[in-house]
């Protein structure tokens, strides 16, 4: 355990993680890791390691005291503005994270399903009246979750354009941290304007709800924020990148008509897009062997946890008749992805009807130049080519 390494980040597919996590996670469920700021803290890849340390409340979520693994993340040194509060701990997290649990709960959401079964038509009509070839991600994939958290948060059909450019714009990797900062700036400014509009003609929406509160309007635009960039970026990504695996499975997409929720689940495990999350201890722990000091960053690999032959058999595979229900691929403990539930509904909704409406459906170009993700926060694809047999 004497060996420090750097995050690994290289894949050697589009759908599998660094193949060094696995020959780490042979070496134990936790290792050294150096970060690029210098510091020396820890990885985790074993998945009832990571489950453990996600679940423990000694280790904190709070931004100022983390350090990142990979050098194009923000640096450390800024709390959470108010109302962000991913990354805070109890009891502030607990106190905003209560405002919104009644809006995600699976009842919400399952009711929620007949208005995305619209949206996911509409896209589909769209794409089949143009024809093939189209690229998956502007036809499909990121305008289902857009159009659908736009309206649960009451964002305007007008003013929907400006709000998804901006936040597309500020996931791109070519913005320096400054710009980035700037750029989150802009968009609370949307926000608020849009906080405001709600205060003075609430409707049935999210966000009017929460003005109701004694929430102020920088929390607001905040969670707004939050919520907005979450729902967008996620589910589209996943929908993106879910389709181009089933597409290079064969005999995936029949696979997944037969149980969807179960495909669904396994598509999460086997994907896991957001690659790591990062914990710090309060006070002196011993994890998995190790003595882990206050203090010392924990990176806890999603994807490296997600195949832990350990838990899953043949974890590599792609099976989607597996019972993946303990996979990490939304976080565990208190801050398990809050709008999990709304992403497996969009999930369950779009991949059936996509591979309903085109069974044909196939890539237009070779699965090889297909762009990745890999200069993303949430990995999937840029663009998915694609094509089908249209009627004659």
């Amino acid at each position: 355990m004497t060996e420090t390494i750097t995050m690994p980040i290289g894949r050697p597919t589009p759908f599998d993680p660094p193949a060094e996590l696995a020959l780490l996670r042979e070496r134990g469920p936790i290792v050294p890791l150096a970060y690029p700021d210098g510091h020396q803290g820890w990885l985790v890849t074993g998945h009832a390691l990571a489950r453990e340390v996600l679940a423990d409340p000694r280790f904190s979520a709070r931004s100022e005291l983390r350090h990142l693994p990979t050098a194009s993340e923000a640096p450390r040194g800024r709390p959470a503005p108010p109302g962000l509060f991913v990354a805070m701990d109890p009891p502030e997290h607990t106190r905003y994270r209560h405002l919104l649990t009644g809006e995600f709960t699976v009842r919400r959401m399952r009711r929620l399903t007949e208005r995305i079964e619209e949206v996911t038509r509409t896209c589909l009509d769209a794409m089949e009246r143009q024809g093939p070839p189209a690229d998956l991600v502007a036809a499909f994939a990121a305008p289902i979750p857009a159009v659908v958290i736009c309206e649960l948060l009451g964002v305007p059909e007008a003013d929907r354009p400006a709000f998804i450019a901006q936040m597309t714009r500020l996931s791109g990797p070519e913005l320096t941290v400054e710009e980035k900062y700037a750029a989150f700036a802009a968009v609370q400014g949307q926000i608020k304007e849009l906080v405001t509009a709600k205060r003075a003609a609430p409707s049935d929406d999210l966000l009017s709800g929460l003005t109701r509160g004694d929430l102020d309007d920088d929390e607001l635009a905040t969670i707004g924020f939050m919520l907005l960039g979450a729902g967008l970026d996620t589910t589209a990504n996943m929908l993106a990148l879910g389709t181009f695996a089933l597409l290079e499975h064969p005999g995936a997409a029949a696979a997944l008509l037969g149980d969807v929720d179960q495909a669904v689940e396994e598509l999460l495990r086997y994907l896991s897009i957001v690659p790591f999350l990062v914990r710090t201890p309060l006070e002196d722990v011993d994890l998995g062997g190790v003595r882990v000091a206050k203090g010392e960053s924990v990176t806890v690999s999603l994807a490296a946890a997600d195949r832990d032959p350990g838990r899953f058999h043949s974890p590599d595979l792609l099976d989607l008749a597996r019972r993946s229900g303990s996979h990490v691929a939304f976080g565990h403990g208190v801050h398990q992805c809050l709008g999990q539930q709304l992403a497996r509904v969009e999930m369950r909704v779009a991949f059936p009807a996509l591979f309903a409406r085109f069974p044909s459906l196939r890539l237009a170009v070779p699965a090889a130049e297909v762009p990745l993700r890999t200069d993303m926060a949430i990995y999937g694809v840029h663009r998915l080519p694609v094509a089908w047999d249209a009627p004659q």
